[in-house]
């Protein structure tokens, strides 16, 4: 029996090297950890400020009056299973012990109502992103180009920082709870800056935003695909890492988001913004094939260092897609967001204004695309997205509660 009223809590399981520890040594480990954070136990199978337990131990058996290892329960509680099956699906409990694997326990136990999900922070004074709860409300992450040469808004944002308060605000207002900043336009063939024009062009707007109080809840988020400059944005007050190429065009920028600690948006791309458009072939498939060459980037964030909750997906619409392309994805997002490896994550999705909208639309000036926009974001929150990218936050605000109201149920 459980103590079942108690506040929500957060459940992770984790692989750790143990082979300089015997079983009872680890429980002693444990312990001490548990102590250290200031463990309270009031009830048994109660609540309590922060429990560990020991799941497994190699491939070993063990038990004794304080410790059983497999953990007796561990097949009977979702909130262990569900974060076991991130890390080892098919694996199995020792041999002569319970058959079928991880995966195969987690798919016959009733599930939790309301459903568990997973949690990904993003800003320390807002509710974290569960991409498994039915009802959370989809993001609004507001497009702030900082650069002279974006396809939509180019030369719009690029001034003295402190003209930019009413906009920002107006996106606040609006129901933006994320302001991603850039430096460096990644449309087909722009010019690249130097790492020091770009921090030159975000780094003053994010000093100021976060030397005012009334900035203190909204996230920002920085948009680049170098470390160094991910590095001094998020020394500086931003919180999110949104890069466009997912560490693949700065080997440093996946180990550099792991010593940071942030959230890290993970984007589908092929190549670089000069020839990404003519990488569209996809032999295999093109959901197959996305899903495939994210994951891999999943694994190597995870490889550098970076822990599963702090990474975000996006399918990259308009890179290295062609217009067939951008829709099949939007058309099956929720066939990507279960995708085996990919279940579980939030998701971003961003077609604001972009060039398939427009050659569908027959809207040339992107600036004037937010009726097509608005499709999209539609599409996208019904397909499962968490966080919308949008230049128009007023209009698209609107789109995304009514979009909420229908599909957030």
């Amino acid at each position: 029996m459980y103590v079942e009223n108690q506040d929500t809590f957060l459940n992770a399981v984790c692989q750790v090297n143990a082979d300089n520890y015997a079983p009872q040594q680890l429980l002693q480990a444990v312990k001490t950890i548990e102590s250290r954070l200031g463990r309270q136990k009031t009830i048994e199978k109660g609540p309590r400020n922060v429990d560990l337990d020991i799941l497994l131990h190699k491939n070993n058996v063990f038990d004794e009056e304080n410790l059983s290892i497999p953990h007796k329960l561990m097949l009977e509680r979702e909130f262990v299973l569900r974060p076991l099956c991130d890390l080892i699906p098919d694996e199995t409990l020792p041999s002569g012990m319970t058959a079928g694997s991880f995966r195969d326990h987690l798919a016959v136990l009733p599930r939790s109502v309301p459903p568990l999900s997973s949690s990904t922070p993003f800003h320390p004074s807002l509710p974290p992103l569960t991409p498994l709860s039915s009802k959370r409300p989809t993001h609004l992450m507001a497009i702030l180009n900082l650069t002279p040469d974006s396809f939509s808004d180019g030369g719009v944002h690029s001034c003295e920082p402190s003209s930019l308060l009413p906009t920002i605000r107006s996106m606040m207002a609006s129901g933006a709870t994320i302001l991603d900043l850039g430096g460096q336009s990644t449309r087909p063939h722009a010019p690249e800056v130097s790492p020091e024009e770009e921090l030159s062009r975000i780094l003053p707007t994010i000093q100021l935003l976060r030397s005012m109080p009334e900035f203190a809840n909204i996230a920002l988020s920085v948009d680049t695909y170098r470390a160094s400059v991910a590095a001094a944005a998020i020394t500086a007050g931003a919180n999110i890492i949104n890069d466009v190429s997912a560490g693949t065009l700065d080997p440093e920028m996946l180990p550099t988001a792991a010593k940071l600690g942030c959230t890290i948006i993970l984007m589908h791309m092929r190549g670089t913004p000069n020839t990404m458009t003519k990488l569209t072939s996809y032999p295999d498939g093109l959901l197959p094939t996305v899903a495939s060459e994210l994951l891999a980037r999943v694994h190597a964030a995870e490889e550098a260092g970076i822990f599963r909750w702090r990474i975000i997906l996006d399918p990259g619409i308009g890179f290295a897609k062609n217009e067939a392309q951008n829709l099949e994805l939007l058309r099956r997002l929720v066939e990507l967001r279960e995708w085996e490896g990919l279940h579980g994550f939030p998701w971003l999705v961003g077609a604001s204004r972009k060039g398939f909208i427009g050659k569908i639309t027959g809207v040339k000036e992107a600036s004037q695309r937010v009726w097509g926009t608005a499709a999209t974001v539609a599409a996208a929150i019904q397909g499962g997205a968490d966080v919308v990218r949008v230049h128009d936050v007023t209009e698209m605000a609107q789109v995304a509660k009514m979009a909420d109201a229908v599909w957030r149920v």
